[in-house]
C-alpha cells in the first residue's frame, strides 16, 4: 500500500528550506541595518575621535589641533591606535548584539 500518499512534496525539506531563506533575509536586513549604525571611541581625553560603522568601516578620524603643537609623533600614532581598536570593539559589540540571535552562536 502507498503510505504518505497525502504528503506535501518535501516535507520537512521544503519547510527547512523555507527557514533558511527566511533566516537568510534576516542576516541581510541586520548587516544593512549594522552599516548605517555608527560608534565613536576616544583617547587622550577626548583629544583623538574615531568613528567606525557596525560594519567596520572608519568613518572619520578627528585629531583636536591643539593636540598637535606640544605633541610627538609616536604618542600621536598611540593615540590613534587606542581609539580606532577601542572603537572596533564598540562595533564587533554592535554585530554581536544585531546579529547573534540570528546566528546561534556563531562568531563574528
Amino acid at each position: 500500500m502507498a503510505k504518505n500518499i497525502n504528503r506535501p512534496a518535501g516535507g520537512a525539506q521544503g519547510g527547512m528550506m523555507q527557514q533558511l531563506q527566511r533566516l537568510q533575509q534576516q542576516m541581510t536586513e541586520a548587516q544593512e541595518r549594522l552599516a548605517q549604525e555608527t560608534v565613536t571611541a576616544t583617547s587622550g581625553g577626548n583629544a583623538v575621535r574615531v568613528t567606525m560603522s557596525g560594519d567596520q568601516k572608519c568613518q572619520s578620524v578627528v585629531i583636536d589641533p591643539e593636540l598637535l603643537k606640544n605633541m610627538e609623533c609616536e604618542m600621536l600614532q598611540d593615540l590613534i591606535m587606542v581609539a580606532v581598536n577601542m572603537a572596533l570593539d564598540q562595533s564587533r559589540e554592535l554585530q554581536r548584539k544585531a546579529l547573534g540571535p540570528l546566528a546561534g552562536g556563531l562568531s563574528f
